[in-house]
Order: C-alpha cells, then sequence, then structure tokens
C-alpha cells in the first residue's frame, strides 16, 4: 500500500508542476508586448499554450519567449535589446531632409495648389453658368 501512495504522491506532485508552469506560460504571454514574441504572432502562441498545455508552455518557452540579455550572435531582429534603433547607424542611409529646405519641393507644392484653384474656378464658373441659364429657360417659359 506504501508503494501505491508514493506513486499517488509523485504523480500529484508532477502534475502540480505541469499545471503551475502552463499556468505561468499563459501569464507570461499575455502580459508580454507583442512586439518582443519571437517567430509568431502573440495571438497565435496564446492559441498554442491554450489549446497544446504542456507542449505549449514548452514551446513558448523554448521558442517565443523574449531573450533578456543582449543582441545574439549581432543579428537584428524584433526581439533584440540591444541598439533601439539599428537600421539608423547603417552607412549609406538615406537621411531624411526638411521639406521646407526643399526648393524643388515647395515649388511642386505652389504648382499643385494653383492648378487646384484654377479647377475650382473653372468649375465654379460652369455651375454660375448653367444657373443663368436655368434662370433664363425658365423666366422664357413663364
Amino acid at each position: 500500500m506504501c508503494q501505491y501512495s508514493a506513486m499517488l504522491l509523485l504523480d500529484g506532485g508532477l502534475a502540480l508542476v505541469i499545471v503551475a508552469s502552463w499556468l505561468y506560460c499563459i501569464f507570461d504571454v499575455l502580459t508580454t508586448d507583442a512586439s518582443r514574441c519571437r517567430n509568431l504572432p502573440k495571438p497565435v502562441w496564446i492559441l498554442i499554450v491554450l489549446l497544446l498545455f504542456d507542449i505549449g508552455a514548452i514551446a513558448w518557452l523554448v521558442a517565443g519567449r523574449p531573450w533578456t540579455g543582449s543582441v545574439r550572435n549581432g543579428m537584428p531582429y524584433k526581439g533584440n535589446t540591444g541598439a533601439k534603433y539599428p537600421e539608423y547607424d547603417r552607412p549609406g542611409r538615406f537621411a531624411a531632409s526638411n521639406p521646407d529646405d526643399d526648393d524643388a519641393f515647395l515649388a511642386q507644392v505652389r504648382n499643385r495648389a494653383e492648378e487646384q484653384r484654377r479647377q475650382y474656378e473653372q468649375r465654379r464658373q460652369a455651375e454660375l453658368q448653367a444657373e443663368q441659364d436655368e434662370l433664363r429657360r425658365r423666366s422664357t417659359e413663364g
């Protein structure tokens, strides 16, 4: 009888550890920022951990949980905690300039505004002419 109680205690303890790790992984997935989840989007990880129970919890710990530490192997990906924006340090990167300093851009904006004004005036003149024609037609009929 003692042998059965020891097995029952061991099985119960193992089940408790599995349930505790599963609950930990659920809360960990829910509280992890979506941009830090690795390999899959956060909603997919939530489904995997909820539906696959112990295998899903192990998969989250191995493949989904963000690494804490420095950049691994110098390879950038969305979970790295190294440089905040490493793409800005890339040599030869195009740097945006202030559009107010670009004369060609300002000339293009002015030309487009003038063209829009001209089109509006033409449309308005056509509408006024159509209204006057309609008033003349009604006055000649009545």
